[in-house]
């Protein structure tokens, strides 16, 4: 049977898989679904349409499905979706969604959420992320795969990060962040592309030379970001293994945010 401490207080609608643990002093709304081999640590509230799925790692104190931080916001039945295997740390705030965009706030699978990260509304999260402590969205922001923010990193809304990218600390990002790029600042500079990382992942020495071109054209030779494009276009017949990294490029500058631009 579902291992749910007496003082925990869990609402008769909720479905949770028998394998779910909750601990004490926990409250759980009708509105959440969780999945099997999910852990909920003590004083926690997950409200709202909430659905969690498997085996994820809740720890004390987290408040996930609250309503948005959003004066429009008027009770519409909007969502929050977490994925499988991820870890939130203490005093994590994911909201809901809002009527205004997607209506859902989604987590995808593997990420690492650490203490005090604060998911706003309507923010889509890819697959293994990593969050470091006090690292805050806005809103609407999109996050690629295997992004890591390092602490305090503040996200301004509507930003989009590319995958394979990278924050320092007390990073400020009010543009989208490319993929593979390595920034730092307040606001946020490019410094370098994420090599190390990419290594780590597997990377082919020739899609880590591609990514290397593509930073040059983006960051080294003094061109504009259309002349940039086009220098990165060309790299698919140098590079045949990095077609889909040079696509995933040119797609991300393709659709970035006119008004906002890229982190240069």
């Amino acid at each position: 049977m579902t291992a749910i401490h007496a003082t925990a207080i869990v609402d008769r609608g909720a479905e949770l898989d028998e394998s779910v643990s909750v601990g004490p002093y926990t409250l759980i709304g009708p509105h959440v679904e969780i999945g099997a081999g999910t852990t909920v640590g003590p004083h926690c509230v997950i409200e709202g349409h909430t659905r969690i799925g498997r085996d994820n790692r809740i720890f004390q104190f987290n408040s996930l499905g609250a309503i948005p931080q959003d004066k429009k916001y008027a009770g519409e039945p909007c969502r929050l979706v977490i994925g499988d295997r991820n870890t939130i740390r203490e005093f994590c705030t994911f909201n809901i969604g809002s009527p205004g965009d997607l209506g859902m706030t989604s987590v995808g699978d593997d990420n690492w959420f650490m203490a005090y990260v604060h998911v706003a509304h309507d923010c889509v999260v890819g697959n293994h992320t990593i969050f470091a402590n006090c690292a805050t969205l806005a809103g609407h922001v999109h996050v690629g795969d295997w992004v890591i923010f390092g602490g305090l990193t503040g996200v301004h809304q509507f930003v989009h990060v590319g995958a394979h990218s990278m924050t320092a600390v007390s990073t400020v990002l009010l543009a989208d962040l490319p993929p593979f790029v390595m920034c730092q600042g307040q606001p946020a500079q490019a410094r370098s592309m994420n090599f190390e990382g990419l290594r780590r992942r597997g990377f082919s020495a020739e899609r880590i030379a591609a990514v290397k071109a593509m930073h040059k054209a983006l960051y080294r030779d003094h061109l504009t970001l259309q002349a940039a494009r086009e220098r990165i276009a060309e790299l698919t017949a140098q590079f045949p293994q990095a077609a889909p990294d040079v696509q995933m490029m040119l797609s991300f500058l393709e659709n970035s945010s006119p008004q906002r631009g890229i982190v240069r």
